[in-house]
């Protein structure tokens, strides 16, 4: 073999290899951090092809997008210590990678870390509020308090925090079946207010009803009454009229009044055929 191609051979490989630990590739949405014997020696935030000293440096990217940090969900406590589960989320952008790397290190620490940080300011903010508040018109106010919180600790990671987000807060579930129990004896409660309500208006309708019958009653009786003895009195008038023009047909119409009275359908009477009862029938009436 000819030690000319040999060497030249060899010449290329050593390149390569040179070359290859030399020249890095920053992406358009990374930032690069070089380090050199293990100590930061310069930050890239630029994009394209630099070069390193092979060996003796390391390069660590960092991406330069929004990233999303979502820890683990937590149960905390209300101010009211009812329990409560939350699960928060913030964005966040790295925005000095020497502070980052000195912090933590990587992105995987860091999301143990900073997750923390999340929970706890979730947690200091949950703590001071109500149901009402983190599920109503207040949880606007609960999350800028989280997300102050949270952004007065980024610069220590060198992050800065974008937004902070409670994807979801909800009842455990003891507090769940507690608040369902206390509901629920509250809504007995007020049925049974409603029925004690109604159950007076119904006696109090039904009172002055009873009143109201009574007092009709009694006028319709009196005016009865009245009437009646009107009545009775105009017929002895009449009666007494008719007496005094022909005493003789006054007793024939009494007489036959009284054969209709006591002479009814079924009717049996034992009585002397010369009885003063029968007179009209004994003896007819003179014209």
């Amino acid at each position: 073999m000819n030690p000319r191609l040999v060497l030249g051979a060899a010449v290329g490989v050593v390149l390569l290899i040179l070359l290859t630990g030399t020249a890095f590739t920053v992406q358009q949405t990374q930032q690069a951090l070089v380090l050199t014997f293990g100590n930061p020696s310069r930050v890239i935030a630029d994009p394209g092809l630099k070069f390193k000293i092979p060996l003796a440096q390391r390069v660590f990217y960092y991406d330069k997008r929004i990233l999303d940090l979502d820890p683990q969900g937590q149960d905390m406590s209300l101010i009211d210590q009812r329990r409560i589960n939350v699960d928060a989320f913030a964005r966040y952008r790295i925005v000095d990678p020497l502070r980052f790397y000195q912090a933590v290190g990587t992105e995987v620490a860091f999301r143990d870390r900073f997750g923390n940080i999340l929970n706890g300011s979730v947690r200091d903010a949950v703590g001071r509020a109500d149901l009402a508040d983190v599920l109503g018109a207040k949880r606007g106010a609960v999350m800028h308090e989280i997300t102050e919180a949270v952004r007065r600790r980024a610069p220590e990671f060198g992050i800065e925090v974008v937004e902070v987000r409670i994807g979801r807060a909800d009842l455990t579930a003891d507090t769940t079946q507690a608040t369902f129990n206390r509901m629920r004896s509250d809504r007995m409660a007020e049925a049974a207010d409603f029925r004690g309500r109604g159950q007076e208006q119904k006696s109090r309708i039904e009172a002055d009803a009873d009143r109201e019958r009574t007092i009709i009653l009694a006028e319709a009786e009196k005016q009865s009454q009245t009437l009646r003895g009107e009545g009775e009195a105009e017929s002895r008038k009449i009666l007494n009229a008719a007496q005094g023009k022909d005493p003789q047909f006054y007793g024939f119409f009494r007489a036959m009044e009284a054969y209709r009275g006591a002479l009814g359908e079924g009717t049996t009477m034992v009585l002397s055929p010369d009885s003063e009862f029968f007179r009209y029938f004994n003896t007819p009436p003179r014209p």
